[in-house]
């Protein structure tokens, strides 16, 4: 087996792994919120070992800083400011900023198409 590349089943079981960990965090955040940080950095371990992104779901659910799980709420807030998602980290400070210009995108069009229904009846 070559040094870089691994089979399709290993990374599968490591996707798989990930997704495990994840689910475990969350079930464990309430009463073990230490726990649930270890097993978020088990996955991104995992992901950085077999080269895998992490799965969609979960992207936004850590703090790319502590690694820190993040459950809205409780050690994190999420606010909408100028056409972006900030989700502020409650245990080192950190703001993720995510932008949402798609769905803005979206809405003008949606919008621009019912006036020009509403002109062409």
């Amino acid at each position: 087996m070559s040094r870089g590349k691994r089979p399709k089943w290993m990374i599968d079981i490591a996707k798989e792994r990930m997704e495990i960990l994840f689910n475990r965090a969350e079930m464990e955040f309430i009463t073990h919120p230490e726990r649930s940080n270890r097993y978020v950095e088990l996955a991104l371990k995992l992901s950085t070992k077999y080269n895998t992104p992490v799965p969609e779901e979960w992207k936004r659910r850590y703090c790319k800083e502590c690694k820190s799980f993040l459950s809205p709420g409780r050690n994190c807030t999420v606010r909408l400011v100028n056409s972006e998602v900030n989700i502020f980290c409650g245990e080192c400070g950190h703001v993720m900023k995510i932008p949402y210009r798609k769905e803005q995108k979206n809405k003008r069009r949606a919008k621009y198409e019912s006036i020009k229904k509403r002109n062409d009846e």
